[in-house]
């Protein structure tokens, strides 16, 4: 123990020598990662100093998004990131960081091109010209057409040429978006360490926009419109997703990320408030969630009588593959609650055939609320996280009256 505590000094100094060595400028950096439309995917994050050791913060409007696991060896730099299990593998070019980006997907990997400039804080344009309208407020947004149709909200915020916002949907929202409002046109961004988003946007006036089109990784593309309508809003959350007629409960078996069987007749779950949580580590939504969870919820419910399972849908059946990255996940969250790797994908129909007694599944998170009775009371499609606002907060008040109302039966 002695000698692997000493070896891991060692490398920690090896790894702080190097950064100091190769002095690369501190600061604001912006990063593009190139997609095949050459419409690149442009975002800003901090290089900083932690006690010797690289420190990569990622700014997506208000998110800072660390990043510590970094190895840095000759003129080489290694990032792994914390989440979606992806890495950068660069090399020093001057004072320029130069390589791709690569996102691990089950049994093949993506890749993108990726190059960052020191002492650059713009995002997109460095003067943009003066925006000609303000689109502060909520849109009606529109995705794709006939059966690929998805009417969305789309709720931004605008400060002279700079603009922030998101797109909620029914399963979840698009996160922290940033970008610029440069004449009659908005282009915004967002990169989380496993999504790559750009959404642009012809702004015919204060409320019509047209010609959007978002751009997703290496080459996705959907088209967008939107109308100012300050009245948008989804489905009730809790009506799209229900049980079979007949049934009251769930009932399931699955492993945890130690191979132990873990089932919901447990006793530890037997009178308890039941929150099952169905997630992937490569969804960002379900991310939000876990955070949710883990950075109160928890603390505040579970000495009162509330349980909460993650029954995982990774991009793979390999449990190897599916344990090292939720053991990841744990580990960034600090999750305290079983974590059960269902051994089935997050392809369309699965979570129906892991849990028969689903009538309908819509997409990640979906979040299933038990009583002490062990009956389904309510179940929840999608997550609308912080980068949502108001409606975000919205939730957690009526999340946490829920599970008030529960405790008291």
């Amino acid at each position: 123990m002695k000698n692997k505590a000493l070896l891991v000094i060692l490398l920690s100094l090896f790894v702080s020598a190097s950064f100091a060595q190769i002095k690369l400028p501190l600061g604001t950096w912006r990063g593009v990662l190139k997609n095949s439309t050459g419409n690149n995917l442009p975002f800003n994050f901090i290089l900083s100093d932690s006690t010797g050791a690289p420190l990569i913060t990622i700014i997506n409007g208000t998110e800072r998004f660390k990043v510590t696991d970094i190895k840095i060896k000759g003129d080489s730099m290694l990032i792994h990131m914390p989440l979606f299990d992806s890495e950068f593998k660069l090399r020093f070019e001057a004072n320029f960081l130069v390589g791709q980006w690569i996102k691990h997907l089950g049994s093949t990997d993506a890749t993108m091109d990726f190059v960052a400039q020191p002492n650059t804080d713009y995002r997109f344009f460095k003067a943009p010209a003066a925006a000609t309208h303000n689109i502060t407020g909520r849109w009606t947004a529109v995705f794709g057409d006939a059966d690929s149709r998805d009417t969305t909200v789309g709720e931004f915020k605008q400060t002279g040429s700079e603009l922030t916002g998101t797109f909620l949907t029914t399963t979840g929202d698009y996160r922290f978006l940033q970008g610029s409002v440069a004449g009659d046109s908005l282009y915004m961004s967002t990169f989380d360490g496993g999504h790559a988003f750009i959404f642009t946007a012809k702004i015919n006036d204060e409320n019509t926009l047209s010609d959007g089109k978002m751009y997703s990784g290496y080459s996705g593309l959907d088209h967008w419109t939107a109308v100012r309508n300050e009245n948008a809003k989804l489905p009730d959350a809790y009506s799209l997703t229900f049980l079979k007629p007949g049934y009251k409960k769930i009932a399931f078996t699955f492993k945890d990320i130690n191979g132990h069987n873990v089932s919901l007749s447990d006793a530890r779950f037997k009178n308890k408030v039941v929150i099952v949580q169905i997630l992937g580590s490569w969804c960002p939504n379900c991310m939000d969630e876990t955070s949710f969870i883990t950075g109160g919820y928890y603390q505040k419910y579970h000495p009162k009588g509330v349980e909460v399972i993650g029954l995982a849908y990774e991009r793979t059946t390999d449990f190897a593959k599916s344990q090292r990255t939720l053991q990841q996940l744990k580990a960034h969250f600090n999750i305290q609650y079983p974590l059960l790797i269902t051994g089935y994908t997050p392809q369309r129909g699965d979570p129906q055939k892991s849990l028969p007694m689903l009538a309908d599944f819509k997409g990640f998170p979906t979040t299933i609320i038990i009583d002490k009775r062990g009956d389904v009371r309510k179940i929840h499609t999608g997550f609308s996280g912080p980068g949502t606002g108001d409606y975000y907060t919205a939730f957690v008040d009526e999340f946490d009256k829920l599970t008030d109302d529960l405790l008291a039966e």
